[in-house]
């Protein structure tokens, strides 16, 4: 697959990916057209094989060889669904002087001025009162109309955005009552809106990814944080479909948690037990005992992939002075000292060999020490797990906009180091 092949199968893969749980689903269609079977949580699972559960907005993808001991390791890809977005509130249906709009809370930390003015859609899960589970994605629907600025004339001098005044889409017109958001998102999915018990449902842009630049160079799109690290480790898990090395080999696992963007603490977050669930199951499969499991986190190694920034052209001094990583540059290794990314001097190391042996450029990012950087799920799998574990990702522009700017080669570069990382122990 060359980088514009995998930059445009990304784009389908983000396409089909308004909510995590859509995410989740389309990344066990494509597992399952290759081969992998699904397994419930609830059943008992076979050992070798290939394989993938969904809990939620979460999915977990693994390969056991049929070469697999009790001490053999796991090489594990982290990444997340979740994107910064608007979450649908009880009672959705709000509005005033003839407008349709909805009651929304912010998730995460989106850029908020760049969701204005923008044809959007709501997606996620509707549940019947049954527990059956029904994906909706609406199309365009909504937006956030923007105050013209005769109206404001000092916007272009510092716009300020009241998150709950000034954020509320609108989506139709009638009088307030007449309309119903939740029956027309029940009646969108085709269920009967007197069965809906619950919902998750967020907002999505709706507009294409799109490759540009004078040499194609660019690709923007939404949620490339974080479907860009999911679509990389998706498109490396089925490429290593047999996962077998020369000496002993590895368990490679796909890890694509939800809820990163709000802290990582639910069931299926990386806080979560999740994967130490998937990963007991696989070991207790393979019969080992608590130590021999011990023993084959202590030979794991974890990559956790997410988007990195980016030098901004008209912003250069928000960046480290020294340390100015470019689109098209290659995936970053992400460094901090206070432990908010989880690379170390032998995580690194071990990035190198990896980029290398894949023939793929890397380059290094650390903060300002002005400009304190965010979190991963690094730091959290490392604590929970003790798996040695790194952190890595994808160069952005605008990151938490409604729409993101990366190079077209780094993706492809990241899925082929995956690929080398999925193959063969450390």
């Amino acid at each position: 697959m060359t980088s514009v092949e995998h930059i445009l199968d990304l784009r389908d893969f983000i396409e089909a990916s308004p909510s995590s749980f859509h995410a989740a689903h389309e990344a066990g269609r494509r597992l399952a057209a290759a081969g992998f079977t699904q397994l419930a949580e609830s059943e008992a699972w076979p050992v070798h094989g290939k394989f993938f559960m969904i809990r939620d907005g979460a999915i977990m993808a693994w390969i056991v060889p049929k070469t697999a001991t009790a001490t053999t390791a796991f090489n594990i890809l982290g990444a997340h669904t979740d994107s910064p977005s608007f979450k649908l509130k009880p009672k959705p249906t709000t509005g005033r002087f003839g407008w349709l709009q909805a009651g929304v809370e912010v998730y995460g930390g989106p850029l908020l001025n760049s969701w204005l003015d923008r044809e959007l859609q709501f997606a996620g899960r509707l549940v019947d009162l049954d527990g059956t589970e029904t994906l909706v994605a609406t199309g365009p629907l909504l937006r956030f109309p923007q105050l013209a600025i005769h109206l404001d004339r000092a916007a272009n001098d510092g716009l300020k955005l009241d998150k709950q005044q000034h954020m509320n889409p609108v989506w139709g017109q009638g009088p307030a009552g007449q309309e119903d958001l939740l029956g027309l998102l029940a009646g969108r999915a085709g269920v009967d809106p007197a069965t809906i018990g619950g919902y998750d449902i967020v907002v999505a842009d709706t507009q294409p990814g799109q490759v540009f630049g004078a040499n194609n160079e660019f690709f923007a799109a939404g949620r490339m944080d974080n479907l860009t690290s999911v679509h990389a480790g998706l498109v490396a898990l089925i490429a290593t479909a047999d996962a077998t090395a020369a000496g002993e080999p590895v368990i490679p696992v796909l890890a694509a948690f939800d809820h990163e963007e709000i802290g990582s603490g639910s069931r299926s977050g990386a806080c979560g037990p999740i994967l130490e669930d998937v990963l007991t199951r696989v070991s207790d499969g393979l019969g080992a005992s608590v130590s021999e499991r011990r023993r084959a986190f202590a030979g794991s190694f974890c990559v956790s992939a997410d988007a990195g920034h980016a030098v901004h052209p008209n912003y250069a001094e928000r960046h480290d002075p020294a340390n100015l990583p470019v689109l098209n540059g290659g995936p970053l290794l992400k460094i901090n000292a206070n432990q908010r990314y989880a690379t170390d001097g032998v995580g690194a190391a071990a990035w190198a060999v990896l980029c290398a042996k894949a023939g793929a450029p890397y380059q290094e990012f650390v903060s300002n020490n002005d400009v304190p950087c965010g979190s991963t799920i690094g730091p959290l799998t490392a604590t929970r797990l003790g798996i040695r574990t790194l952190d890595v990702g994808t160069p952005l522009l605008s990151m938490h906009s409604a729409r993101e700017l990366c190079g077209v080669d780094d993706p492809h570069h990241l899925a082929r180091i995956a690929e080398t990382f999925f193959g063969e122990p450390l």
